[in-house]
């Protein structure tokens, strides 16, 4: 066997290895050996592929590893303004229909119109707050009893 296909092996193997434990530096290692292979089968002699997957095993396992790590533990994104407003409940004050209405929202009173344009949500019901348009939330009324279906236009 080529020493170019036991270094496309050693990868294979490498990233089998990596998908199994999410350790990023076997993924790394995995990508080292790739060049290694790559060196290999463009003909350079065995020392110079060990040296393409040590620069490639130093740089990625100093280099990127580090960085993917940090980004791997970067806190979710803040929501902040309307947009924190989503996947909350609302507590409908007036009937909402495709013309309007009106429900509380985290102690705020907002316009409010059905996610479902065809539905019409009662007064005093409890809806999820699917979406934010300008200054009107899209609810979709939450569990119990099926919503009563608007009049079509």
């Amino acid at each position: 066997m080529e020493v170019w296909a036991a270094w496309l092996i050693l990868a294979a193997l490498l990233g089998i290895a990596e998908l199994m434990t999410l350790t990023f530096a076997l993924g790394l290692l995995a990508v080292a050996a790739l060049a290694a292979g790559v060196a290999g089968a463009a003909g350079l002699p065995l020392g110079a592929q060990a040296a393409v997957f040590a620069l490639g095993a130093v740089a990625g396992v100093v280099l990127v590893r580090p960085i993917a790590r940090r980004h791997v533990r970067l806190p979710p994104p803040l929501r902040s303004g309307s947009a924190a407003l989503v996947g909350r409940e609302a507590y409908t004050l007036t009937e909402v229909s495709r013309t309007g209405g009106r429900a509380r929202i985290g102690g705020e009173e907002w316009t409010a119109r059905p996610y479902d344009p065809d539905l019409v949500i009662p007064a005093g019901s409890v809806a999820d707050v699917l979406a934010i348009e300008g200054a009107t939330a899209l609810l979709y009324p939450v569990g119990g009893a099926p919503p009563e279906r608007g009049e079509p236009s």
